[in-house]
């Protein structure tokens, strides 16, 4: 047997309908594709993507790259200048938010911009290397106040609250 002498098995394939060519047989008038819409009119498609006249996806999506974590933690900084102004011993969240220096419900975060020159005992959510060293040196200390469980930061990056 050659390649040219191959050929479908004997009654497997039937002519093809041929639709559309007058009332007077099978297959005349609609064809076979009902009466109305979208399928009995033209090739019965539509363009890749479109989803009815809802505004497609491609379309949808915001236009630049990146990505926004949700779960991202925002945190308010507070440099030691600002802690040495201060003339509590013991400086925490709610020491900072009597003072004026931070809005309420926000993870504080020392960073080490300045000079501190008296002992103080800090307690915050994080600190820089830097700013710990130097708070330390002065004879201070610093205590770090771990997160609250499922921290779910708030639409304006501020305010936390608890899952």
């Amino acid at each position: 047997m050659r390649v040219d002498e191959l050929a479908p098995a004997p009654g497997s394939t039937h002519p093809k309908k041929r639709l559309g060519r007058g009332i007077g047989g099978k297959g005349g008038k609609t064809a076979g594709r009902g009466t109305k819409g979208q399928h009995s009119r033209g090739r019965g498609k539509v363009a890749r993507g479109f989803e009815g006249g809802q505004m497609p996806l491609k379309q949808r999506v915001p236009k630049l790259k990146g990505f926004n974590n949700p779960f991202r933690i925002e945190y308010q900084g507070v440099n030691l200048d600002t802690i040495n102004e201060l003339e509590d011993a013991l400086v925490n969240p709610e020491v900072l938010t009597a003072a004026g220096v931070l809005h309420k419900n926000v993870f504080v975060k020392v960073l080490g911009r300045g000079q501190i020159t008296r002992k103080v005992d800090v307690h915050v959510h994080g600190a820089s290397k830097a700013a710990q060293a130097a708070i330390e040196a002065a004879g201070g200390s610093v205590t770090i106040i771990p997160l609250p469980y499922k921290v779910r930061p708030a639409a304006n990056g501020n305010q936390f609250t608890n899952r």
